[in-house]
């Protein structure tokens, strides 16, 4: 099903057994943002430890340093990734059917967010699994 991936921005790069996709995964502002929040999280714990550990710490020049100024650094961390955000994305599709044509098998490589994506639109299941349906699903 070709539209699923070109829906998604994807185009087909090679279509000979294996048809490959390609797609650009843009960067995320919330993703971004919340890196931001986790490294400044991260620092805020790194000082509270630095201040504790070394209480009277006097520098040369400095003084008695303030361990916090460490949580300016935080949005370097989003800075970071928002110049290295983006990546191109491969998925790999191979369809192979069994001598008397009954059955078919699909082998899919790639991410795990677009293969999952993929397997809730397709409805498809893993080969001898068998979909049980949750105490929340309908069957309507």
């Amino acid at each position: 099903n070709y539209g699923l991936y070109e829906a998604n921005n994807y185009e087909v790069v090679e279509a000979g057994e294996v048809i490959t996709f390609r797609g650009l995964i843009q960067k995320s502002t919330s993703q971004a943002f919340f890196l931001v929040f986790c490294t400044l999280l991260g620092m805020a714990s790194l000082a509270l430890v630095l201040q504790i550990q070394f209480q009277g710490l006097t520098l040369p020049l400095i003084g008695e340093p303030n361990w916090f100024y460490l949580c300016l650094l935080s949005p370097y961390a989003g800075l970071y990734y928002w110049q290295a955000g983006d990546r191109v994305d491969d998925i790999k599709v191979k369809l192979a059917s069994n001598d008397e044509e009954t059955e078919n098998e699909v082998t899919i490589e790639g991410n795990d967010e677009e293969l999952d994506r993929m397997w809730r639109a397709l409805e498809l299941r893993e080969k001898g699994m068998v979909k049980v349906e949750g105490l929340l699903e309908s069957t309507a």
